[in-house]
């Protein structure tokens, strides 16, 4: 199965989240694409505020698994300098993805999915297997799957964000895989 996002074409962390930016590119688009220095912003700009607090939140989360040994920002000091020079580009090891998880041998280390109506659905058509552990975060530790609420500040709250980094290191930063050792 083909991937289909934005971001590395190779990352160790994707999040699979159930809708796309609403400009004709990447509405269109059918395979991974990584972005281009500035294209957060444009993409903040011309959808807003929702796609902006995708990106910020999904940088926050960044930086608190590097405290947790997941070290994907290296020597960026600020969540919004990562951002804006470095998220979802070739390199990075982020992706967002609008195709479902990979479950095979060369899956992402991690993979999360945004919201618990899209886990639901992706778990019913493609037998996830996950295990809630109550109505918010879900995992699936064979596949380094983990459901969290969707990428807003209201839902994925800075306490939710080190709730899920706990989770990331309890099912998978201290286990190691047959994919990434």
């Amino acid at each position: 199965m083909a991937t289909v996002g934005l971001g590395d074409t190779e990352p160790q962390l994707a999040v699979y989240i159930a809708n796309r930016p609403g400009l004709t590119e990447y509405q269109a688009l059918a395979a991974q694409r990584p972005l281009l220095a500035g294209e957060i912003a444009c993409i903040g700009q011309a959808c807003g505020n929702g796609w902006r607090k995708v990106f910020n939140v999904y940088a926050k989360l960044l930086f608190a698994l590097r405290a947790a040994g997941l070290d994907l920002v290296r020597s960026q000091q600020r969540w919004q300098h990562y951002r804006d020079h470095r998220l979802l580009q070739q390199g990075s090891g982020t992706a967002l993805q609008f195709s479902a998880p990979m479950l095979g041998f060369s899956r992402p280390r991690i993979q999360i999915i945004c919201g618990r109506t899209y886990a639901n659905l992706l778990d019913e058509q493609h037998g996830l297997g996950l295990q809630w552990l109550d109505r918010q975060f879900a995992v699936q530790p064979t596949f380094g799957l983990f459901v969290c609420p969707y990428f807003d500040y209201r839902q994925l709250s800075d306490c939710k964000i080190l709730h899920l980094v706990e989770l990331i290191t309890c099912y998978q930063l201290k286990q190691p895989t047959e994919a990434h050792p």
